[in-house]
């Protein structure tokens, strides 16, 4: 599978600026697999195509507020530093991206905040773009914590071209969101209102959490045309002993299985064994996922509508099929649908 079968031509104006007015009123497109016929429903209407003792499986992972602009010492350039994750609880040291990179060496320090009140030095360049920071900070952990995200905004991707706004704090949020550890939000679950998940109650649909805290592995351009010669950015996940034990049942009695979002799909792949069942697991994963590949676990798929030559596209085309999913998102253009991660839904079963 090449890297130009993911390429299509998505209207400016498709991408999503906002999200839905209300959680459940995104539009959805359902897509048939095996027929490739498609309907146009409104989300909260999702639960029409599940059955009591069916299972849905989120992902609970927590966004924090990643972005952050600092000066550079001496100079007083800005300079934005994007917190990708923590390397060291002890010595407060950080991977990070910064831009512009260029103005950036090993021993510059840089100044947050109206009154410089945190300071971090650049440790190591690791990548092109990427560095090490200590950030210097006199304070427990959990202090120093709260002073660096209180710094921080919403780290909405490039693609939403407007400033942060408060309501963003939320919205860019599923509702269960609770282990922290995310640079994105898992689009899939933020469709889910709390209204909903009553709903799912009274009717007798199960649910149950992963923990995939999203990178910027999913939205980094790949730059090679042979898809087997890309190699994803690892994400921290974990599978608890309960979920494990949950999914397995659900399984052996046959019951529909719907992975919230492409991180929930791949959670699951990596941690299935080769008699089909999952395995509780907390670690590390860089499993890519394109077409073509025999899913195992689930057999429904809820995601958003995702941009040209991504790795969200190859992973919803490699489940849905490539020829369905490619001509389903001929119509969403047609039909307007929105795309991105404040864009609509599509429910593939």
């Amino acid at each position: 599978m090449k890297l130009s079968k993911f390429k299509f031509k998505l209207p400016e104006e498709l991408i999503a600026q906002y999200p839905a007015h209300h959680r459940d009123e995104s539009r959805l497109m359902v897509l048939n697999r095996e027929t490739g016929a498609i309907e146009h429903r409104v989300f909260k209407e999702v639960l029409d195509y599940f059955n009591e003792k069916d299972l849905f499986i989120f992902n609970d992972t927590k966004v924090f507020p990643a972005r952050l602009y600092g000066n550079k010492e001496k100079t007083g350039a800005q300079i934005e530093v994007f917190l990708l994750r923590e390397l060291n609880h002890e010595m407060r040291l950080w991977d990070v991206l910064v831009e512009p990179a260029r103005k950036i060496r090993i021993g510059n320090k840089l100044y947050f905040g109206e009154d410089d009140s945190v300071v971090a030095e650049v440790i190591d360049n690791t990548t092109s773009r990427g560095r090490t920071l200590r950030f210097l900070f006199d304070g427990t952990h959990e202090e120093f914590k709260k002073a660096l995200f209180n710094l921080g905004e919403t780290p909405l991707p490039r693609n939403i071209a407007r400033a942060v706004e408060p309501d963003d704090a939320e919205r860019f949020q599923t509702i269960f969101a609770k282990n922290e550890g995310a640079v994105s939000a898992p689009a899939a679950g933020t469709h889910f209102s709390r209204e909903l998940l009553k709903r799912m109650e009274i009717k007798g649909v199960d649910s149950t959490f992963v923990t995939s805290h999203m990178s910027l592995g999913n939205f980094r351009e790949i730059d090679v045309e042979d898809l087997t010669k890309h190699k994803m950015d690892s994400e921290q996940m974990t599978v608890t002993q309960e979920t494990a034990s949950l999914v397995n049942k659900v399984r052996d009695e046959e019951r529909n299985i719907c992975a919230v979002g492409v991180t929930v799909m791949r959670a699951l792949e990596t941690v299935v064994g080769t008699e089909g069942k999952i395995k509780p697991f907390d670690g590390w994963t860089n499993k890519f996922i394109f077409p073509p590949y025999d899913f195992t676990v689930a057999n429904s798929l809820i995601t958003n509508f995702h941009l040209p030559y991504s790795t969200l596209l190859m992973l919803t085309t490699a489940f849905g099929d490539y020829d369905r999913v490619m001509s389903a998102y001929e119509v969403a253009i047609k039909e307007g649908y929105r795309f991105g991660v404040y864009g609509d839904a599509m429910l593939i079963k």
